[in-house]
Order: structure tokens, then sequence, then C-alpha cells
């Protein structure tokens, strides 16, 4: 079906809840209300128009592997020159490189339309977003000026080499080699798998980021090194030159995102891949971590433009789909109702909705507070910012992608029988969400980063200045007139509260007892997303309270910000309650089963 892009949606995120113009006075001087309607409309239609229509044409076909190249499906080459060519990847981007300057909060927002149109088509741009982030903060200046302006505008795309079929997520156990030629240059040998668009037919030029060990590496994820290795070697003047040794040795097929090519990647079967150090000899995982953020943030947006695009087909069927009579008049002489008249249905649409909201309003809170670490002249408010970027990543991660897996699923539930044939495309919304948890660090990995490395960040403070703020947010709506203000302040204190108090016993039990921390992380993870995500509703909920004070207020609109917040309060957030138990379970119940009795 169709997609429309959440224009008005998204401009109540970014004005209303993140507050977006703060960054006028931080010199995004341009930023104003015109100009960022004018962004979402035009990015808008290119999704609308040019890359939605390839969704499912692209999965059927597919991408595929001829003579040592891969064909993306029909349209994808075409789309991506138009993606490029209108700039559309380079909002945020340097200006020296080409870039507009913009904030990364408002190309996240147009990041997240493309990601709702094509999902499978929006993964080159994100690779490409994480290859320049791990350019601009690890590269030489020669390297910068070689690289960046081409990736900037689109012209030459981005990979992420990591993965080894030994080593999976413990990039530690990576056996790909890099040879000192003496001149600067290494010779790659070695193979990576699961290296989405490794291989395409829609820029001119790929630079695949590999991360591999030098001869006298250490042992372990100390011995890792990042290299630049394009797949035609670019010359000193920016031309290209001759093709490098690497070759895609084959094609994933997957359950989903089929129009992306998922490659099996062979560096070095001849005389070596040419490859350039990036960053410094065994900084790998310092370079690898900078790539992998940008594009973890990028993930789980995905998360929310799958379930926003798995939404308007649900509310669309359930609006026109006829079937049972209301409760109490079977027999009566009426007719069926559209399905959105009942119950069950209702209370799936609202949960869809009211998630996606907050799955959207804590990745562009996430945004927001890059964007601030980096651009504010305040050093105390950068370092808060940044902090709060590190924390909100493996939420905006880990949560995002799960809740987005799951609405897809309760979207699928709507359309019934008709949602689970693959005609009607919602079984695809499905599919190509079930990656999300996966690439980019799995939703275990975020649940450990955030309770291992993010809960005594900063000493803690990132933690507890964030519940600080969800506690002056909850009281100030306790103080309102509205009914409804209140029952959401209510269910937010309580859902603090059991925040606050798992927070502290993990972060107590993290130094001597790191196994019960584990065992609670993904719980924690999930506890603490939803808690967020109430929290960002519910200041939505007090901004739209206030702009119905105007009597030219769109009152419908900002009426249903308060709903839902009120709906996703009351029916959503009590689930963190539930939660609390298996977070503070330790972990003497998961391993008093052993291997063997796991097999009775």
């Amino acid at each position: 079906m169709d997609y429309t892009a959440p224009i008005r949606d998204m401009r109540f995120v970014l004005e209303d809840i993140v507050g977006i113009d703060r960054l006028g006075a931080m010199g995004f001087e341009d930023l104003s209300n015109d100009l960022i309607e004018a962004v979402l409309v035009e990015s808008g239609k290119l999704a609308e128009q040019v890359i939605a229509p390839l969704n499912r044409s692209g999965d059927l076909e597919g991408a595929v592997l001829e003579n040592g190249a891969v064909r993306t499906p029909k349209g994808f080459a075409q789309a991506y020159a138009a993606y490029s060519e209108g700039g559309w990847g380079s909002i945020d981007g340097d200006p020296e490189y080409g870039g507009q300057g913009l904030p990364h909060t408002l190309a996240m927002a147009s990041v997240e339309m493309v990601q709702s149109a094509n999902l499978a088509f929006s993964v080159c741009p994100l690779l490409s977003v994480g290859a320049i982030d791990a350019i601009g903060h690890h590269g030489t200046p020669e390297q910068k000026a070689l690289y960046l302006k081409k990736l900037t505008t689109g012209a030459w795309t981005g990979s992420m080499n990591l993965t080894e079929p030994q080593a999976g997520s413990d990039v530690g156990a990576l056996r790909t080699r890099a040879e000192p030629q003496g001149d600067g240059t290494y010779r790659i040998k070695g193979t990576k798998i699961f290296i989405s668009f490794g291989d395409h037919d829609m820029a001119e030029n790929i630079i695949h980021l590999v991360l591999a060990r030098l001869p006298d590496a250490p042992p372990g994820t100390k011995g890792t090194s990042l290299f630049l290795v394009p797949k035609f070697l670019v010359n000193e003047d920016g031309s290209l030159g001759a093709r490098n040794d690497v070759q895609v040795a084959g094609l994933e097929h997957k359950l989903g995102i089929h129009g992306s090519p998922t490659c099996v990647m062979a560096f070095g079967e001849n005389e070596g891949a040419v490859g350039y150090l990036l960053g410094g000899e065994n900084k790998g995982i310092a370079c690898m971590f900078t790539m992998m953020n940008a594009a973890r943030l990028g993930v789980g947006l995905q998360g929310v433009a799958i379930a926003e695009r798995a939404y308007q087909q649900a509310l669309a069927y359930a609006g026109e789909r006829r079937q049972g009579k209301p409760w109490g008049k079977q027999h009566a002489q009426i007719e069926s109702v559209p399905i959105i008249e009942h119950a069950d249905v209702r209370r799936n649409l609202l949960t869809i909705k009211a998630t996606t909201e907050a799955m959207r309003a804590i990745c562009y809170a996430n945004a927001m507070a890059i964007d601030v670490a980096r651009a504010s002249r305040d050093p105390e408010a950068k370092a808060k910012a940044k902090a709060r970027e590190e924390l909100l990543t493996p939420i905006s991660k880990g949560f995002s992608s799960e809740a987005g897996l799951e609405m897809t699923s309760l979207a699928l539930q709507i359309l019934g029988g008709m949602g689970y044939v693959e005609e009607t495309g919602a079984a695809q919304h499905f599919r190509d969400a079930r990656i999300t948890t996966i690439y980019e660090g799995t939703t275990g990995i975020q649940a450990m980063d955030l309770v291992t490395r993010k809960l005594n960040l900063a000493g803690g403070s990132a933690v507890t200045e964030f519940i600080d703020e969800m506690r002056e947010t909850a009281d100030e709506l306790s103080g309102m007139e509205s009914a409804d203000l209140k029952v959401i302040a209510k269910n937010m204190i309580g859902a603090i509260y059991v925040l606050t108090e798992v927070s502290g016993w993990l972060s107590d039990r993290l130094g001597e007892h790191p196994q019960d921390c584990l065992a609670g992380a993904t719980p924690f993870l999930k506890l603490f997303g939803l808690t967020a995500g109430g929290h960002f509703l519910a200041v939505g909920a007090l901004q739209a309270a206030r702009r119905l004070e105007d009597s030219n207020a769109e009152t419908d609109f900002y009426g249903a910000k308060i709903s839902i917040a009120r709906f996703y309060a009351t029916n959503i957030l009590p689930q963190v309650q539930g939660l609390k138990q298996p977070c503070m379970a330790g972990s003497e119940g998961l391993f008093a089963v052993t291997p063997e009795n796991l097999a009775l």
C-alpha cells in the first residue's frame, strides 16, 4: 500500500518534545520553522513518490549476484541518484565536504521517511553515515580530503566489514590480516560475512572499512586495526584508478530486506587488497565504535519507521474491513461495522500508535543530544549532552528495534489472514523488521552496554539527571488542572520509582556480582525504554495542553496527543511494574539448569 510521511507528527516531536529551536543559539542560525517544514515536505515527497513504490517490487525481485557483481532491484539505482543529487544524505554533513550543515536531529526525520518508504533501500545511505563519522573522527587530513566529499554527497558509499564466520559479535576473534608494505599501504587478506551493500550498482565506488590484524598485534580486541579499502583505488586527484582485490564471494539468502544485498566479501584472493590505516595501529575498536554508534541510532530509527509503515496499513485496513456487529447487537438487523469499531482492534491500533510515537521521541531526543554535544559553546552543557547521547544510544537501538518488531506483528494481527499472506505486504514489514534487533549489535549486546557502561556513566549522573528530569515533568503534570494530565503523572511517578530502584540495585551489584546485572540487563533495557518513552510522551502532552490555551490551536491534533499519552501511561507503561522482578532476580536461576538439563 501507499506510504504517507507523518510530517505533522514529526514536527510535533521536533518542536514540542525535543525543542529543536534551541539549536538556533548554538550555531544553526538558519534553522527556522519554515526551513524545517520545507525539509520535511520535500523529503516526504521523495520518500512517497520515488522510494516507496520500489518497496514491494524490491522485496520480490531482491538483489542478485551476476558475473561477480551485485545488481540491486529495478529502480534502486535511479532512486539513489535522486536521493543523492537532491542532497538528502548530506543534510547534516560538514559544509567543508559538501554537506548542508543542518542539525542531525532534522536529518533523522528525513532518514525516518526513507526507512519507512523502503527499509532495504535505506540501509545503503545509513552505512555511509558510519563511514563518514569514522573518517571524520579518526582520519588524517589527507584521508578526509580524499574521501569525505564523495561520501558526504553520495557519489560514493561506505560499508562496514567487521563480522567473520568464526567471530560473530566477538570481533576480538577476527583473523583478517593486514600486511604493511613499507609505503604506507597494507595488503588486506581475509573473509567477511553479513556485509550489507558490500557491493552494488548504485554508486561509482564503495569505501570499505575493514577490521583486521597487523602481524605483531596483541590478541583479542586490543589487536584490531581499521583500514580503508576502496572498491576502486583512488588517485591523489580523487579520480578512480584500478579495481582493488575485493570480490563478492556470495549473497546471503535472508528472511527480509531482500532488496539490500548482504554479501560475503573476499579480500585479497589474489595479490591482496590495498588498504590504508585509519586511526592508528591497534586502535580499531575505538574507530569501530564511532561507526557503530552512528549506525545504532539509525537502526533504532528503523524500528520507528517500520512500525509507522505497518501502522498506516493496519489503520487503513481496519477502517475498510467490515466484520461483526457491536457487542450486544449480534442479532440486530444492522450491518456489520468496520473492525476499527471493535475494542480489541482499537487497543491494538492505539498500542502501535502510542509506542511508535514514544520510540520516535526517544530517537529524536538521542539525535538532539548529539547536536548539543557537538554545537554547544557551554562546556558543561556539552558534557551533559554527550552523556545523554551515550545513555540513550543503546535504548534507541535496543528498545526501538524490539518494539518496532512487536508493532509490525500487531499490525499483521489486525489484518488477520490477509496480513499473513504475502500479497498484502504486511508480512514484508514483519520480515524486514526482524533484522533490526540483530545487526549493529543484538538486543542483548545493547542491554549489556546499558548496564555495564552507561549505568555508571559520569559517576552515575547520566542516569540520575535523566530520572530527575522525568520527575520534574511528572510533578508539573500533577499540578495541572486536566484530569488526563494528572492520570499521566500518576502512572509516570510509579514507573520512575521502579526505574530508580532497579537502577540503584544494578549499579550497586555491578562490581561484586556482575553476572546478576547481566542476567537482568535485557528486562532492564525494556524497563528503561518504556519509562523514557512515557516521559517524552508526557512532555508532549504538557506542551499540547499549553498549545490548546491558544484559541487558534489545532484542537483535534493536540487533544489527540494528550489522549495518546494517557493511553500509553495507563495501558503500556504499567509493564514496568512487571519487569522489576526479572531485572532483580539475579543469575542463580539462569545457571541452576545445566546445559545438559536444557536438552532434556
